[in-house]
């Protein structure tokens, strides 16, 4: 299963790393040309999120689950894979709900962050996976030089994932506040 898994997250990086160019392009620019091609952005976070949850789904086939929960490495790795998954699946759907809004105001540059981050979550993950597949990368070093070792369990403090949970919740409200607020003008 492992040469599938393998074979497999290709897809989506390349899916994802396309998307960012055009996220890119769109944030920084309003040329008809870049608008034509922003069309294509919806569909391709659609496949990059259908091929995602294939080559996840392909790589929890690998390993035994005890051997995953016993490695600090495939900890990580199966940790930030459902990141990125999860992630460039939400930008996915915000896209697609809110169509051309997402580049009006400020939320072109929100748009662009968070394309960036997804970049930075999938990298990441293929910088881990390349390790597990016996073939690392010089993005390890980077990451050890600004304090994280890839050999040791990434952990996010309790208080933290509170705080995560709280944004996500005060972040939730202010949608759909937002929401009545637009609905009330219309």
């Amino acid at each position: 299963m492992s040469a599938y898994h393998v074979m497999l997250v290709h897809f989506p990086i390349a899916l994802w790393t396309t998307a960012f160019l055009l996220i890119l392009a769109r944030s920084l620019s309003g040329a008809p040309l870049v608008r034509a091609a922003e069309g294509a952005l919806t569909p391709l976070l659609a496949l990059g999120a259908l091929s995602g949850w294939a080559a996840f789904a392909a790589g929890l086939l690998v390993w035994p689950m005890e051997a995953v929960a016993s490695s600090p490495l495939a900890r990580n790795h199966l940790l930030l894979a459902a990141w990125s998954l999860a992630y460039w699946t939400l930008l996915w759907l915000v896209r697609w709900r809110a169509g051309e809004r997402v580049w009006e105001g400020m939320s072109r540059w929100i748009m662009l962050v968070l394309a960036a981050l997804g970049v930075g979550l999938q990298t990441l993950t293929g910088t881990i996976g390349g390790y597990l597949a016996g073939n690392p990368s010089a993005v390890s070093e980077i990451v050890r030089r600004l304090g994280w070792e890839v050999f040791t369990t990434f952990y996010l403090p309790t208080w933290m994932l509170a705080v995560v949970v709280a944004a996500a919740l005060i972040l939730a409200a202010l949608g759909f506040a937002g929401r009545r607020a637009t609905a009330r003008r219309a």
